[in-house]
């Protein structure tokens, strides 16, 4: 338990990034996209399966290009028929190379890239740009108030084939300290939206359980038990923001189509 709260301390200074917002942010996401990615691969080692570890930089590069330079949803569009068709042409080497290595590869930049892209995106809304707090209270909230809950109260399993120590004490616990969080955050930092920061901590607690859950999916199949070592008691890059890669969709995307 030492170490994980430990680790999670050093992960304050995260904050300070999205104090900072604008391309410092940017950067940010750039660089955690790509060391989560490089994680992400490296975990099919052990399977014998080889994703195109070029083409996930060269994809992350053109979409934060592309966010650099406009606005215009076309070369979102764009961007996407391109990674796709790239790792599809991965596949044309077929002495060397197998569907799963394509696949792999499209799923390792949608899933990693892609989906911490949306963190920029939140930042990037405007006066709804405040937020993207949600994001990181909503995941780390939830993981911290679960933890515990489930250390304190936990009797009955959530999903013993997947994670075998979380429970449903430890589920429901985390989703009210998320609701908490953000009941919070709205009623100090923007009262006006007080309501949506509570239905988005209830939204973001169930979502950000899913991300943890599906990372424990990958990693099992993968059979590893961190995607690195990179922060004591929490494995690599990819293991402490996994969270975060669903509930950034999950608020940019009530921004977008609620707010």
């Amino acid at each position: 338990m030492k170490t994980r709260v430990l680790s999670g301390l050093i992960m304050l200074p995260f904050g300070i990034l999205v104090i900072l917002g604008g391309r410092v942010l940017l950067l940010a996401c750039f660089a955690i996209g790509i060391m989560s990615v490089r994680e992400f691969f490296n975990g099919f080692k052990s399977m014998d399966v080889k994703p195109a570890y070029t083409l996930a930089y060269i994809s992350a590069l053109a979409l934060y290009g592309i966010n650099l330079f406009t606005t215009e949803s076309r070369w979102y569009m764009l961007w996407f028929f391109g990674v796709v068709l790239l790792s599809l042409l991965y596949l044309f080497k077929m002495d060397e190379r197998k569907l799963e290595d394509g696949m792999a590869t499209i799923t390792g930049i949608f899933y990693t890239i892609f989906f911490s892209f949306h963190v920029a995106l939140v930042d990037q809304t405007g006066e709804y740009g405040i937020l993207v707090w949600l994001i990181f209270l909503t995941a780390f909230g939830t993981d911290v108030m679960a933890y515990f809950t489930g250390y304190a109260f936990g009797k009955h399993k959530l999903c013993p084939s997947i994670s075998p120590k979380k429970t449903i004490e430890g589920s429901v616990g985390g989703i009210l300290g998320s609701v908490i969080l953000c009941g919070i955050f709205g009623y100090y930092m923007i009262p006006r939206l007080i309501i949506h920061c509570i239905i988005i901590g209830v939204l973001g607690g169930v979502v950000s359980q899913f991300g943890d859950l599906t990372a424990s999916i990958f990693k099992r199949k993968m059979g590893i038990k961190d995607y690195g070592n990179l922060i004591p008691g929490h494995g690599g890059i990819l293991d402490r923001f996994d969270s975060v890669l669903f509930t950034a969709p999950m608020v940019y995307y009530y921004i977008v189509l609620v707010l």
